[in-house]
């Protein structure tokens, strides 16, 4: 394997990185990941169909993109969930050969600072018997590298992903027999949702569905092979995170 340094705003580079490609995994910073990357909704959108374009003009044979279970016809009002939606049309309207996956949450994303774990809680927007599926990042590449290996099978399509459906009740028991001590979940206070309208518009995806997930877990593990669940995981590749983020000085919350 040969890796080559891109630059999403240099086209000619992007261009020069496709050369002699047959696929392409194409998957793009958000405004949703923070002040850090410094990247806005018009920036992915710039970017993810820009990718989309070389490998058309590369003779590329196959192109994956990764999206989020929240996109669809209908906006979520959500820019960094509205922006893969629209990605994800220029892709289907330019005669490329695609696989378009849509992954729920990332397992990674519930160890973020401010959630509490250091201080013997955890808090995020799922209610005690209400369902949201997740996803472990490595699950999302074995899925991308067996599409690649089957391309006939799932040109033209698109496949919402998750590894496991978890409840706020089943995290709070996970996450106690994972640190062998007592975690108390709760959902944010609806007082929080209430003033930080970013937070507010999440739980909101979540109460509606959108961002729970509608995933056939089974049938993705009867395609591609067991997937982790959030036990395994946590008990896995996880574990760095998990005592990470145990043994954290708090935080404040670093969602935007």
């Amino acid at each position: 394997m040969d890796v080559v340094e891109g630059d999403f705003s240099n086209a000619d580079a992007l261009q020069a990185a496709m050369r002699g490609v047959d696929g392409v995994f194409s998957v793009q910073p958000s405004s949703g990941q923070g002040a850090a990357y410094n990247v806005s909704d018009a920036d992915e959108i710039r970017y993810g169909k820009t990718v989309a374009d070389l490998a058309k003009a590369a003779g590329v044979k196959h192109l994956v993109y990764t999206s989020v279970n929240a996109a669809g016809a209908e906006p979520t009002g959500m820019g960094h969930f509205d922006s893969k939606a629209e990605i994800e049309a220029h892709i289907r309207e330019i005669g490329i050969r695609y696989t378009i996956v849509r992954p729920a949450g990332f397992m990674e994303l519930l160890m973020l600072p401010g959630m509490g774990l250091d201080q013997g809680r955890f808090t995020s927007f799922l209610r005690p018997e209400q369902r949201g599926q997740i996803i472990a990042a490595q699950d999302i590449g074995r899925i991308v590298a067996a599409i690649f290996g089957n391309v006939e099978r799932y040109a033209g399509q698109t496949i919402e992903i998750a590894g496991d459906s978890v409840t706020g009740a089943s995290l709070q028991a996970s996450l106690s027999r994972a640190a062998g001590q007592p975690i108390a979940y709760s959902r944010f206070p609806e007082s929080l949702l209430r003033e930080n309208a970013f937070l507010g518009r999440l739980a909101d995806l979540f109460d509606n569905g959108r961002l729970a997930g509608n995933a056939d877990i089974a049938a993705l593990g009867r395609a591609f092979g067991p997937l982790l669940s959030f036990d395994a995981w946590l008990a896995g590749p996880g574990k760095p995170l998990f005592e990470a983020a145990l043994n954290a000085e708090a935080a404040p919350i670093a969602l935007r």
